[in-house]
């Protein structure tokens, strides 16, 4: 299935993807995509009742609606750094032993294509295409890699934006980049992962004013998602609806020689092959 939410933000609703032009209305027995629909088995629910409205022609055009985040706001959003070798090298830091956890504020959630707004005193916001992962099931101390397989409801684009001057000059740990207001736009859909061959298999890509800064594939992740679910359960208790960003592969501007940064009106363009396409417009400080 292809989930989504549409509508104005704060007032999305559920539906699923048929295809470009159709959607299935979810919203008369789905209140949201949220952690007690995911929680509670929700996807398996409401698999035959797609399936269902989509052959029986009960589906509706799609009319330029706002595209939400394919999930409600979660528990917390857990961010995985220096997660591709050849984006470790262009920073100039070393491929970590084990996974680098950060975290961003839940309430930089904002849909795909929605603006995003460069901090007050920013000089160095950044882009970060990644493969987010959302956890399906309260989980924690997984036996295995293996086992995570069964907790994850489902893949999305995500563009992990970063303030890198905050990020690394004012003290303290990542978040302090990373959690501006609209840093973290996430879908158009919930991918499950029936619909995916191979998650190690995806290609990245994100341009800025149509020009390509970021290429990459999953299958060049130093900790892969499966391996990571795992990790990040020896640590704590992750909730459904939990989203796990994965990392980005090279090509940030950060890494650029010379470094380059957002400015006001630049545009945005990403995706990952499955998952579908992001665009924001850059926006000036309040």
């Amino acid at each position: 299935m292809y989930l989504m939410r549409i509508g104005a933000a704060g007032a999305e609703k559920p539906v699923a993807r048929v295809d470009d032009e159709y959607y299935v209305d979810l919203s008369d027995v789905v209140p949201d995509v949220d952690e007690r629909f995911l929680g509670s088995g929700g996807l398996d629910r409401v698999r035959d009742l797609v399936a269902s409205r989509t052959t029986s022609g009960q589906v509706v055009r799609f009319a330029g609606e706002r595209v939400g985040a394919p999930v409600a706001r979660p528990h917390q959003i857990l961010c995985i750094g220096l997660n591709y070798r050849d984006h470790a090298a262009e920073t100039g830091q070393e491929v970590p032993a084990e996974p680098i956890l950060f975290t961003k504020s839940p309430n930089t959630l904002v849909g795909p294509h929605d603006d995003v707004r460069i901090p007050r005193g920013s000089t160095k916001t950044d882009w970060e295409v990644e493969l987010g992962v959302v956890v399906g099931r309260r989980t924690s101390y997984l036996d295995s890699p293996d086992d995570a397989r069964e907790v994850v409801a489902g893949y999305c684009v995500v563009n992990d934006v970063s303030e890198r001057d905050f990020q690394m000059n004012r003290g303290g740990q990542w978040c302090k980049g990373k959690s501006a207001e609209t840093f973290n736009p996430a879908g158009p859909w919930l991918v499950t992962p029936d619909e995916i061959d191979d998650v190690l298999a995806l290609d990245l890509w994100l341009d800025v004013n149509g020009e390509r800064r970021q290429t990459g594939s999953t299958g060049t992740m130093v900790f892969d998602p499966f391996f990571l679910v795992h990790h990040l359960s020896q640590f704590m208790v992750l909730e459904p609806g939990d989203l796990i960003n994965t990392g980005t592969p090279p090509g940030v501007g950060l890494g650029m020689r010379p470094p380059t940064f957002l400015s006001p009106g630049d545009v945005m363009t990403l995706g990952i092959a499955g998952l579908g396409s992001q665009r924001q417009t850059v926006l000036p400080p309040r």
